[in-house]
Formats: C-alpha cells, structure tokens, sequence
C-alpha cells in the first residue's frame, strides 16, 4: 500500500504541475508558466535511449497493471522513474528482478553504512567514464549524508575506500589478475581493514555497476533530466510544444527522420535472420549426428578465446576521461585494450572447478545473507529469458542463440564450460556482433550507435535490450567468479 501511495502521490503532483502552468493539451491556457516567470527544464536528448526511438519505448501513464507496480516501486524506492528503468521494462520479469536486487545491495541491512554503497557505486561508475551513473549516486551520497569533501577525488575519501581501488580497476578490466594477496591487502590494512562480509558486499556492489555502466552505454540511455546534459533552458523549436511532454520526453516531431536515416535494405537484414536461423538448424542437426571430443572441444576454446583477444572496432579510438568523472579513481591509463593487444596470455579458468552454482552463491549468501539468493534469480532470470520469437519469426527455440552469446562472453575473460562446443559461436555471431559484445562488456565508453544499429538489423529494440541483459548478467557473473575465488583461496 505504502509504493502505491507513493505513486499516487507522484502522479496527483504531476497533474497539479501541468494544471497549474497548462496548456492546449491539458486543457489550461498556455502562457502561464511566463506570467509565473518560471524557467522549464527542456529535456535534450530524444527519449530515454539514444539508441531507441522514442515512440518505441513505453510511455508513462500508458502502462498496464503489472508495469505500473514496477514504476510504483521503483519510484518509492529510489525517488525517481529513470531511464535505466524505462529501458528495462521492456522486460518486466527482469527489470522486477533487478529492481529488487539493485534495492537490497543500496537501502536494505547490509554490512556498510549507506553512504560507502553510494561511493563504491560512484568509483565503479566511475572506471568507464560513466557520468550517468555517477551523476546518480553524487546526488545520492549526498542524500544519504555523505561527505561532500569525499566528491572532490578519491585522494579525499577514507584510506579504507582508497585502499579498494586497486581491486575496482582489476576487477572492471582485468578479473584474470585477481589473486588473494588482493583480498589479503584489504583484510590485513590494520586500522583501515575490511572484514570478509565488507568486501563482498563491496564486491557486488563493484560488479553491479561494472555491469550496469555496459547496460548504460549499451542501450545509449540518456542523460536524466536533472543532471548535467539532460537539460536545457533554451525554448523548444516546435511551436506545440507544451509542458506535459517533459514527462513522457516528447519533444522532436523530427526524430523518426533522424532515425530512420542511414538504414540498410529490409530485404538484406531479413536474409540476415534467415540465414541464422538456418545456422541454428544446421547445428542442432550436427549436435543430434555427433560429438566432439574432449581434446577437440578444448581446442576450439583456446581457438576462440585467441581470436576474442583481436575483436575490436575499426573506429576503436581513445576516450579521455572528464575531469568530474576521473577524479573517482586512479591510474586512468589501465583498461582492457592494453592486455589484449599485446598479446599476453589470458588463463583457463574451468567452471567444473569453480562455479557460481556450487561455490560463489553459497560464499555470498553465507557473508552477506540473501543476497546470494537475489542474484542468483537474476543471472537464471536473464540467461532463460526467451519469448521464443526472433524477429518476424514465432515459434522459435533461442536457447542455443543465448547460451552462445553467454559463453562467448565468459570466453573473452578465460572461462570455459568443458561440455560446450565453441566452434557454434563463430556460427552463431557474426563480427559486427562480436565487435558490439565485446565493446558493450570490455570497453562500454566507446560503444557508438553505429555499432548498436549494424548487429541483428532486421530484430525489435526489445530484443536487442534483451541481448544487453545477457551481456551485463555475464560479466557480472564472469567478475563475481574471480573475485569470490580469489577469496575462497584466502580462506583456505
């Protein structure tokens, strides 16, 4: 009753807002809002991504019963209906999921204090030049009483805050490199240490938002409207514009021209969906006549990991961080793409030996109680979610599609599964796929909407924020897998 409330309270505000300023569409007279001499926030992107047409998403007020509780509850629980939110809900059993999750790690009992959530969540941000993201938890911290001297650099925050900055950078870029002398540093920093349920609490919390800047770039979200590029004063261009389309975003009659541009033939992307399927097909038959051997399947992974270490875009530049987002951690030099192109050898981790099921889920639910179990519905959540529609077809079994996109991910960060064949993924994603996959998880700052706009042409948005979904999930997955290693091994 409470998060309904909450929304009801939110949407009769809203309704006295554009009662009070009116217009031709709200059936006030326009012009008030001068009389009044007030200065109306004018949204400056188109809609909530970037990348997504605006009349695509799900407008607010037109949701069903279902999605309505879901924008309910994501109102009470962080004051605000963000993009992040109307992206997701694309997919309203993940975004529930999420939203849940996402609301224990920030505001429920946990072992740090509220205002160490919203700076660790700040510096892991932070590593990809997420300003989004930053911009959120700033106003955060700060909500929750955090020091404001603390936002002029990590040099001002605790030493026990600096000391997890070596671990954020590793873990961001470099997972691979995560040893238990890591996790013995910050257990053993005497005065400024951390106990074993502190750090996996901060670990969550660094591969959630490690994984939610991907989703952040990845979808192209843009800028809220309060916050530093979300917003302008100057007066809108189209003469009916009025104040009700700040709430839905509804600002650019010229946006489908914008992004109707540049498309490729219908005809070419959807022999590009046919010829997936008929791959898939192949497969299952191939799958069904025989197996490959161990040796076999082994070497096709070292073969695939190999040829991962080369994926990158042709427009693949440098991105020098912001000042306002660089202060939140060090060495900004340290990324991704200086490991991969120096051709230096990423180790084999084997899931038989270590996996989430068997070994991270019940370290994380036994140090930091539930959060296991929230995590755990998500990754199940993310990897079986399926309408059993690609594109124009119905009908379809995507499993093998999804599994791919999966390991190909976990593939990039050394991880194999010994009963998977990874010569399916070469079949399965073609380059332009991969060079998204790989820039969305590895180097998210440099996603570009060429890139989200030149993989699976002939697909719904919705499904390609599904593939998004598959990518966070896995990474966070792939980060967790060596992290709680790595302090498995310190406890043993």
């Amino acid at each position: 009753m409470r998060l309904a409330t909450a929304a009801n309270e939110a949407y009769t505000a809203s309704l006295a807002v554009s009662e009070l300023l009116g217009c031709k569409q709200c059936g006030g007279s326009r012009g008030q809002d001068e009389e009044l001499g007030i200065r109306i926030p004018r949204p400056l992107g188109h809609g909530p991504s970037r990348f997504i047409p605006e009349k695509e998403i799900l407008q607010v007020g037109s949701e069903d019963a279902q999605m309505h509780t879901l924008f309910a509850d994501s109102f009470a629980a962080l004051g605000r209906l963000d993009n992040i939110t109307l992206v997701m809900v694309f997919h309203p059993q993940y975004l529930e999921s999420f939203l849940k999750t996402q609301h224990y790690l920030l505001q429920m009992d946990g072992p740090l204090p509220l205002h160490y959530r919203h700076y660790i969540g700040i510096m892991a941000a932070a590593r990809h030049q997420c300003s989004y993201l930053v911009n959120l938890h700033v106003n955060d911290f700060l909500h929750v009483g955090g020091d404001p001297k603390w936002l002029n650099g990590l040099e001002n925050a605790p030493q026990k805050l600096q000391n997890l900055g070596e671990l954020n950078k590793v873990l961001a870029h470099r997972p691979w490199l995560i040893t238990k002398e890591h996790i013995e540093g910050l257990l053993k920093a005497e005065e400024h240490s951390w106990s074993l349920a502190e750090l996996v609490h901060a670990v969550v919390l660094l591969t959630h938002y490690h994984s939610l800047a991907s989703f952040t770039f990845g979808c192209g979200i843009s800028p809220e409207i309060h916050c530093d590029g979300g917003h302008t004063f100057r007066p809108p261009s189209v003469s009916n514009y009025c104040i009700c389309d700040i709430t839905n975003g509804n600002h650019s009659v010229d946006e489908m021209q914008v992004n109707s541009a540049g498309n490729v033939s219908v005809s070419d992307s959807f022999f590009e969906v046919e010829a997936l399927m008929e791959k898939m097909k192949q497969l299952q038959e191939c799958r069904d006549e025989e197996e490959a051997s161990q040796e076999e399947m082994a070497s096709r992974f070292e073969i695939e990991k190999r040829e991962s270490m080369f994926v990158f875009s042709s427009d693949d530049e440098e991105v020098t961080p912001a000042r306002d987002v660089s202060r939140h951690f060090e060495d900004t030099s340290y990324g991704y793409k200086d490991f991969s192109r120096h051709g230096m050898h990423v180790p084999t981790f084997r899931v038989q030996d270590y996996c989430w099921e068997d070994h991270g889920y019940s370290l994380v639910n036994r140090l930091y109680p539930d959060v296991g179990q929230l995590i755990d519905e998500k990754f199940h959540i993310a990897y079986n979610l399926t309408y059993n529609t690609m594109a124009m077809h119905k009908d379809v079994d995507t499993s093998m599609l999804r599994r791919a996109i999966w390991n190909y991910i976990h593939c990039m960060f050394g991880i194999r599964y010994d009963d998977y064949d990874y010569g399916e993924i070469n079949q399965l994603l073609d380059r332009s796929f991969k060079v998204y996959i790989k820039t969305v998880v590895c180097t998210p700052e440099k996603v570009t909407k060429r890139m989200y706009d030149s993989f699976w042409r002939q697909f719904k948005h919705s499904e390609k924020v599904h593939v998004n979904l598959l990518l966070i999930e896995a990474r966070m997955q792939a980060e967790l897998l060596y992290a709680l290693r790595a302090i498995t091994r310190y406890m043993t």
